[in-house]
């Protein structure tokens, strides 16, 4: 919030203003210097009389009330509300439209008789060429909300006032007006400015959707308790996908300005087809979805749409995705989709495939879906755990024997995993720890592409597409001799990296896809919340550990629930989820400097976001009075 100038400095810089034409720079507020200069060109002295100021009265007043219909009908339900915020404070709520023309004022009546002496009345203009600084026309003229105190005003008659003012944008981002409380300069309180800013968004917000209510809107906030707040965001979608509204709250999450309205497609924002969000909203109308934009930062938002079975969006019909098994893992995520696409791309063609990742995250998943992706998809699948086979039976379980080979051999002998998958696709998963003496073998297998049996017997020839999966670096054991280098290069054709758990950004799509997997005759959906703190969670185990968490919380629902929350979770689990916030405030308080006023400060800020911004409430928790808290938050 700025603060009031000192006099002395309002002083100095009015002098100057007068003798020379401008105000010297960092002595006030640049926007009131700015304001004060205006007024200044404008004509107007700080102690002149006031000539030719614009009245509307009679037929010009309806016309202009009947020109601002909209703005008065949705301002008016707020002014009511922010009035009794301010009753008996010796002020008044002010509503001006864009030429800053009083359409409706609401106040105390001990303040409305001194507030007539300067004309704040409906019909009055309070554009600065006609009353100088002013909270009214400054915040218009400069598009920001502002607050005018005492001596600040260019006119000396209006220095009994202390006026705060904030601007209501439409839905396109025009300026339609300003909202403002204005009073007695000697009962001025240092939160009326944030009670304006907070019904102007309230008005915009009731304008944006009014206006947009046949369009696609999407309410947002960095938190699914957001939505549907004061401080939510709105966009307003045509049907195609184009972002053509938004209250500023819009704009600031998705980091655009008003320019940007009609100009952008929602695709180049966010990182989830509009087409999906629709049929996600279809299935669960009431569940807000996470979203990432394209710098990663995390939203969620609720779609509001009419007739959304008819609206499909261009992007799925422009860049079509292709229908197979790979397509069918990737829900949203950037270096998902990435490795999707390269694998396909090599699909059919000889080139080997190595997947590296953590355990868990699905690199047999991944495998399995190139190999049903790819026109070896009639063939076998043939997976193998290196790291799972003991050592003394590798060998036979690989490259198969000769009846007899070897104590306690089959009598008729076993073909080996390699011949099973002639014609498909071999998996080696975890071939980091394939024993060395196992390396050379498969080496030669590769090359001359024939398998001689343990005990002797003719070389078979073998034809299988080869994917590889391992969690350590190749690259480094290689180099270190603990793997053979030149088997490295061998099945190092196409190397594809699957991001961990934690890193991905799709984790509520690919929760519902899981669960529609775990639960395939039933709708089940996590609660918001719930969601929220599980994607925050490390997930050590990843995708494996996931979905058995999913699978057994599944098993906990009621037959008559559709919805999990943390009644269904293991208590481990509960345990690890209610640690994380306090690990992320220690982690906070670890970099903030650890002096008495910050803290206290800290504090403060804290217990006003535990009680939702309310004054009275977070004065009590603290042990404080209302003045001391607003004197310690403007310190």
């Amino acid at each position: 919030m700025i603060t009031t100038s000192p006099a002395s400095a309002l002083r100095q810089a009015r002098s100057h203003l007068l003798a020379h034409g401008d105000c010297p720079s960092g002595m006030i507020d640049e926007r009131i210097a700015r304001s004060w200069q205006r007024s200044l060109a404008s004509g107007l002295q700080p102690t002149g009389r006031l000539v030719d100021i614009e009245h509307c009265s009679g037929s010009n007043l309806r016309n202009a009330l009947a020109g601002n219909h909209d703005l008065l009908a949705h301002s008016r339900p707020v002014m009511e509300y922010l009035f009794e915020q301010v009753r008996h404070s010796h002020s008044m709520v002010i509503l001006a439209d864009r030429r800053a023309t009083l359409m409706h004022t609401l106040g105390d009546v001990d303040f409305l008789t001194k507030a007539e002496r300067v004309a704040l009345s409906s019909g009055s203009s309070w554009q600065e060429q006609h009353r100088g600084t002013n909270a009214i026309g400054t915040a218009l003229a400069e598009a920001s909300s502002i607050e005018i105190h005492g001596s600040e005003h260019f006119l000396e008659r209006n220095g009994f006032l202390t006026c705060a003012a904030a601007p209501i944008m439409s839905a396109n981002g025009e300026l339609m007006g300003v909202i403002d409380i204005s009073g007695d300069q000697r009962s001025r309180h240092p939160h009326t400015l944030g009670l304006v800013s907070m019904a102007a968004r309230m008005i915009e917000n009731r304008l944006v959707i009014a206006a947009c209510r046949h369009h696609i809107r999407l309410h947002l906030h960095a938190q699914p308790e957001g939505i549907g707040s004061v401080a939510e965001g709105i966009i307003a979608l045509s049907e195609d996908g184009w972002i053509v509204g938004a209250n500023r709250s819009g704009l600031a999450l998705l980091h655009l300005a008003p320019p940007d309205l009609g100009t952008l497609p929602l695709g180049r924002i966010i990182d989830v087809h509009l087409d999906d969000l629709l049929s996600r909203h279809k299935r669960h109308p009431d569940l807000p979805i996470q979203i990432h934009l394209y710098d990663g930062t995390a939203l969620f938002v609720q779609v509001h749409a009419e007739h959304t079975a008819q609206i499909i969006a261009p992007a799925a019909m422009s860049v079509p995705m292709p229908d197979d098994a790979l397509s069918s893992l990737d829900t949203g995520d950037a270096r998902w989709h990435s490795a999707t696409d390269k694998a396909r791309r090599i699909a059919g063609k000889p080139i080997p495939l190595l997947i590296h990742g953590e355990s868990g995250v699905g690199k047999e998943l991944f495998a399995r879906a190139v190999h049903d992706s790819g026109p070896r998809h009639k063939g076998p699948f043939v997976a193998i755990n290196c790291a799972a086979l003991p050592e003394n039976l590798i060998e036979a379980e690989l490259f198969g024997y000769a009846p007899g080979a070897f104590t306690g051999a089959r009598r008729e002998g076993n073909p080996g995993r390699l011949r099973e998958a002639h014609g498909g696709t071999l998996f080696l998963d975890e071939i980091g720890d394939m024993p060395l003496p196992m390396q050379t073998r498969l080496l030669r297998v590769l090359q001359e592409r024939q398998v001689t049996p343990l005990g002797g017997g003719r070389p078979v020839d073998v034809d299988f597409a080869l994917i590889c999966a391992t969690h350590c670096k190749l690259r480094e054991e290689a180099d270190k001799g603990s793997f053979r280098s030149d088997l490295y290069y061998r099945i190092n054709g196409l190397t594809l990296t699957l991001p961990a758990l934690r890193e991905r950004n799709d984790f509520q799509a690919l929760t519902e896809r899981m669960l529609a997997d775990i639960n395939p005759d039933r709708s089940i959906y996590l609660a918001p919340a719930l969601l929220a703190q599980l994607s925050r969670h490390p997930w050590p185990g990843n995708l494996r550990q996931f979905a058995s968490m999913l699978r057994t919380a599944s098993a906990m629902l009621n037959p008559n629930e559709d919805c999990i929350n943390w009644p269904h979770l293991p208590d481990d689990l509960i345990e690890e989820l209610h640690a994380i916030p306090q690990q992320e405030k220690l982690a906070v308080a670890a970099r903030i400097p650890q002096n008495l006023k910050e803290l206290s400060l800290a504090a403060i800020q804290q217990t006003l976001e535990n009680n939702r911004g309310n004054i009275s409430a977070a004065a009590r928790q603290l042990g404080i009075s209302r003045q001391t808290l607003y004197r310690k938050l403007n310190s």
